[in-house]
């Protein structure tokens, strides 16, 4: 099972370990194409910090972002799994998983990003500022850049099982399942039901979004279930207590939707 992850804009500090070694990243496809950002950002950001600012969408609070960004082939690494901070990964809790489930989760999570494209959660990097929906002066929409080098990289990443997207839109953007990848992918919509009227009204809430997929995934990692398909996760996510609705698809080549409906927000 390989689980697509969205990143966080929250990062933590940078670590004290050794600086970043692009070779060392997993999806070594993307590493032409890393190269070319990490240039690109840390020119941009040593160049002029409001050009950098705007350009990077970041506010006159976050300017100390773009000097993170120029140091960053020397500034310290740490996992990507701790990298990452925010709603998402608080409800995982990485690091508070037993030694099983922290193996599982370097093997099958994958969290993109619009520096790194995607890395596992093991992948030491620094932290940075730079979000999918940013569009650099020479590469363009990072969203559009990253969709070629991910056409090889992600299908060779995913092999022949089961792929979870838990990604946000704009990253999603940067990797669409195609033909037989697709029939084994399940999208998930986290969707809050609640009594109004004596009729039931659903809806999409953003950050208890993001925590009902961290704690899905950590459910899965825990249980060290390895559904094979759509289906069996279905039937694997109803046994861990969920209630879940799934629309298989209509078409060939399209993925499966998967609302995990919740009456309680926390």
């Amino acid at each position: 099972m390989l689980v697509l992850l969205p990143p966080s804009e929250g990062k933590a500090a940078a670590g004290r370990g050794a600086p970043l070694k692009p070779e060392s990243l997993s999806l070594p496809g993307l590493a032409e194409a890393r190269a070319a950002v990490l240039d690109e950002l840390v020119e941009l950001c040593a160049a002029d910090e409001a050009t950098a600012r705007q350009v990077l969408g970041l506010s006159e609070g976050l300017r100390g972002e773009i000097a993170k960004n120029v140091e960053l082939r020397t500034a310290g690494t740490r996992p990507a799994g701790e990298i990452y901070t925010g709603v998402l990964y608080d409800a995982l809790g990485l690091a508070t998983l037993d030694a099983a489930a922290r193996r599982r989760a370097r093997q099958s999570l994958l969290v993109f990003s619009g520096l790194w494209g995607a890395v596992r959660v093991g992948d030491r990097i620094p932290p940075y500022r730079c979000s999918m929906g940013v569009k650099l002066p020479g590469l363009g929409a990072l969203g559009a850049y990253w969709r070629s080098p991910m056409e090889s990289a992600l299908p060779e990443a995913a092999g022949g099982g089961l792929v979870l997207d838990l990604r946000s839109s704009a990253y999603a953007a940067a990797w669409k399942p195609k033909g037989e990848v697709s029939g084994r992918t399940a999208t998930v919509r986290v969707l809050h039901s609640q009594m109004v009227d004596g009729v039931e009204k659903r809806s999409v809430v953003s950050h208890f979004n993001k925590a009902t997929k961290g704690r899905i995934v950590r459910s899965l990692l825990e249980s060290g279930a390895a559904p094979k398909s759509p289906a069996a996760l279905v039937e694997v996510l109803r046994d861990l207590g969920y209630a879940v609705e799934a629309q298989a698809p209509e078409k060939a080549g399209r993925a499966w939707g998967l609302d995990v409906v919740v009456s309680e927000i926390h």
